[in-house]
This record gives C-alpha cells, structure tokens and sequence, in this order.
C-alpha cells in the first residue's frame, strides 16, 4: 500500500510531538488530507513559490515545513494573500503541507543543535528547558461516602491514576463529614431532599498524569454513587532535571577564546552571509548560549544563566543595546542560517523512522535557499546614491 499523509503526519508527531509547540503556534497538517498518497516528502525551511517549484521537480506530493504556512489568522483562502496563494497552489498542485515548528525547535535534537555542534559546546543544558507536557503530574481529589471509597479508588486505579514510581493504588483517605441539602427535584443517593443532610465522607487524593487526567474525572463520575460529584484538581509543581527538552542551548566552549573566533567558527559552518556580532571582538568568552531563528526573547535567559555570548538571529536594536549594557557580547547570525542547518538531521531522523514504520516515501531536503536578506556593499569608486535635496541642503555662508 502507498504511504498516506496521515502516515507521514504521525511519524512526524511522534518525533517532534505537537504538544511540545508554544501556545501561539500552528503546527501538523496545514493543506491536505489524511487519505493522500504520499511517494515523497521534500523537507524546507518556508514554504515559497520556489519551494513549489521544486517540490513539481523532484515529484514530491508532501512539503515538510519548519515555518507554518498559515501561522498567523487567515479569514479566506484567497490569492489576496501569500499564505492563501501559496496554500491554494499547494492544494491544486496536489502538495500536502506539514508544519512541524516550535515543537521542533525544543526537541532534545532542535534547530539549535548545529550552532552547538559548530561551535563544540560542552556540557550543553536547555537555556528555557521545556518539560514534556504528557510528563506533567496533578492530584485529583473527591469525596465519597466511606462504603463507596474502594470502588471509586478501583475504578480510578483502572485508568492509570494513583501510580508513583514502581507502585499502584497509591491513595490517600481522611475521614470527615460532608453536608448538603438537595432541591426538590435532585435525586439524592442519599439523605432527604430539602433537608440539610450531614454524611461520613472521605477524602479521597490520587495522583493522575495531565495526560490522563480527562479519562480519570470519567471514570470518577461513572462509579461514584452522588448525582454531583464534587472533585478538585491540583497542578503539581515539578521538580529535579526538566530533561532534554527547551528553547535554546547553553554550554562551554573546549577552551576559552576570542569573540572574534566563535564569530569566524559560525560564519564558516553556517549559511550566515551577512552575521552580525555586538561586543569587544578581543574579549575572551568561554559560556555560549544560543537559539536557532529569532531568539531575542531569551536574551535575558542567557544573561542569567551566565552566558558570555549569545547566538540567534533576529535581533532588534533595543533588546541588542539592553544586553550590551549588561555585559552579553551578541551574535546575529540570522534568521535563516541558524535554522537551515538543522534540516539535513531531520531528513535523516524522519528517514530512519519511516524505515521502522514500513514507509517507503523517499525524503529530500529542499536546495532552495529562502534566505531573504542579502549582503550588500556599494561599488568601489566616487560615492554615488541619491542626490540630496536641493531644498534642504545647507550652503556655506
């Protein structure tokens, strides 16, 4: 059988799981359906007309994007727009778009991974660590009459609640009174209506992974005994290693040395024509902190984790200026190369999943460089550019 899109798009998922994205991201299948064939899968930074183009040229039928082509609200898809433009030639082109995104940038591997590599950090820790959302803990909490607490434990029990560690039916019970006075049209399972009814209730805690957490209130609601089953639910502040995963890297260089090198090492390993550096170009660094694509928003993160230098792309002058003040020597590498680089990993990561999953699709990474910015130097020779304005040019007096 011929691999499907949803083949593709699970594989995907369970490599750079969807709920690892921020909030405000769009990731997972943008243009397509579930049921399209795939045959190949072309791997690309942005989703361009020229991405397009080739996607007709190798004959791939699924563009795996790092960038969302419709990240940002789109109230029609209509040419008007170059989201709209691009998803409806995608759509006739028969071209299936994935966005695998954010959820990308903070997996143990992320985009920032090649600035690390280059650059031979030691020691490397996630400079925003993300904790894997599935992993998060609460305890949930109800109150039930004494003779029903066991079987409302047992059928909490069923669905993966109450486990720490190597044990099972971890629960914990106080024994108090609980009062109420149902309507008249209540049904109560137990004491009268209209009346102020005092009952022996336990308290009942269990903890419960998030990811499990809907299933549990289920299976509360089914096997407790009162028509209204009051529960509350705590979220669990973790604590100890967050593991792999976050925005960002930071860690040591092999050995300490200038600005200047770390700017001279990244211009050659990445596809950075035009990098910026903020900083003394002799100070000596040692601690290097960096974020694939547009990173200002961790630059206090790097400050406060002891960074001597900090790598990204996208840097604004305002958050530049606040950084030098603080003594965070900065280098822009851009947007583009900081990201760009990650994509031969992924191709080899998806491609060895898709062999242990039976998918036989062939993945290539896109050659088109959607690198917006160029380097521009003005020819040597007479000054030239546009003349000044007669009205508002000074004249020796």
């Amino acid at each position: 059988m011929a691999d499907r899109v949803a083949d593709w798009a699970g594989l995907v998922a369970r490599r750079y799981p969807p709920a690892d994205a921020q909030s405000w991201d769009r990731v997972g299948l943008q243009v397509g359906a579930p049921d399209d064939p795939v045959t190949r899968v072309l791997v690309t930074l942005d989703v361009t007309e020229q991405v397009l183009d080739e996607a007709a040229e190798v004959g791939a039928d699924l563009v795996l994007a790092h960038h969302p082509l419709l990240l940002r609200g789109v109230e029609r898809l209509t040419p008007d727009t170059a989201p709209g433009r691009l998803a409806l030639r995608a759509a006739r082109q028969g071209v299936a778009v994935l966005a695998a995104h954010t959820n990308h940038d903070v997996a143990a591997r992320g985009t920032t991974e090649p600035t690390v590599e280059a650059l031979g950090l030691r020691e490397v820790v996630p400079l925003r660590p993300q904790r894997d959302p599935d992993a998060e803990i609460c305890k949930l909490t109800t109150f039930v009459p004494t003779d029903a607490t066991d079987a409302v434990a047992a059928a909490l029990s069923e669905v993966g609640a109450g486990v720490i560690g190597e044990y099972e039916q971890c629960t914990f019970r106080v024994t108090g009174t609980g009062t109420f006075k149902p309507s008249a049209q209540s049904a109560p399972a137990l004491g009268e209506r209209e009346t102020l009814n005092r009952v022996e209730e336990e308290r009942l805690e269990v903890e419960v992974a998030r990811a499990d957490l809907e299933a549990a209130v289920a299976a509360l609601e089914r096997a407790h005994p009162y028509e209204e089953v009051a529960f509350d639910v705590y979220q669990l502040v973790p604590v100890g290693d967050p593991g792999p995963k976050g925005l960002g890297r930071i860690g040591v260089l092999p050995e300490p040395c200038s600005l200047r090198t770390v700017a001279d090492t990244l211009a050659s390993a990445l596809p950075a024509p035009h990098l910026r550096v903020a900083g003394d170009l002799e100070r000596t660094v040692r601690t290097v902190a960096a974020c694939g694509g547009a990173g200002d928003a961790l630059i206090d993160d790097a400050h406060r984790a002891g960074a001597d230098v900090y790598v990204t792309g996208d840097l604004r002058h305002h958050p530049m200026l606040d950084a030098l003040t603080q003594g965070l020597a900065l280098v822009d590498a851009g947007h583009y190369a900081t990201e760009a680089a990650a994509l031969p990993e992924v191709r080899a990561a998806l491609d060895e999943d898709a062999r242990g999953q039976g998918l036989s699709s062939g993945v290539v990474v896109s050659q088109v460089r959607t690198e917006p910015w160029a380097s521009y130097r003005p020819p040597a020779g007479p000054a030239g550019g546009l003349a000044p304005n007669p009205a508002t040019r000074e004249e020796p007096t």
